[in-house]
């Protein structure tokens, strides 16, 4: 997964992000915990919300991809799979919750070989 190949104008691009996934922008938003208008101004895309969340989901299936097999895999992984030593939130929780670092760090143990 090449990153820049999420960016239009200098940011996150959802509809990008959208296509390369194979689901809407809406659902995107859904995942993010983002509000249905956050993907439909320019002002509301550039947002430091919006942008941070997005920035944090790409980063997250970045490193997931290869253990996963492929994006679409590593996208159900971060819709899907309740985390181990987090009361069985799911990664795309976490970053909801303002926790990416988390699901960072849980990635660090588990790809050092270390427990989940």
């Amino acid at each position: 997964m090449q990153i820049a190949q999420y960016i239009e104008g200098r940011v996150f691009s959802p509809a990008r992000i959208a296509t390369a996934l194979r689901t809407t922008r809406t659902e995107i938003a859904s995942t993010l915990g983002l509000g249905q208008d956050a993907f439909s101004r320019a002002s509301r895309i550039s947002a430091r919300k919006t942008q941070t969340r997005l920035r944090e989901m790409v980063e997250i299936l970045n490193r997931v991809e290869a253990v996963a097999g492929s994006q679409l895999a590593a996208y159900a992984w971060f819709r899907s799979e309740p985390l181990a030593g987090f009361g069985g939130m799911t990664p795309d929780q976490l970053v909801r919750e303002g926790h990416a670092d988390q699901v960072h760090a849980w990635l660090d143990r588990v790809m050092a070989g270390g427990y989940a």
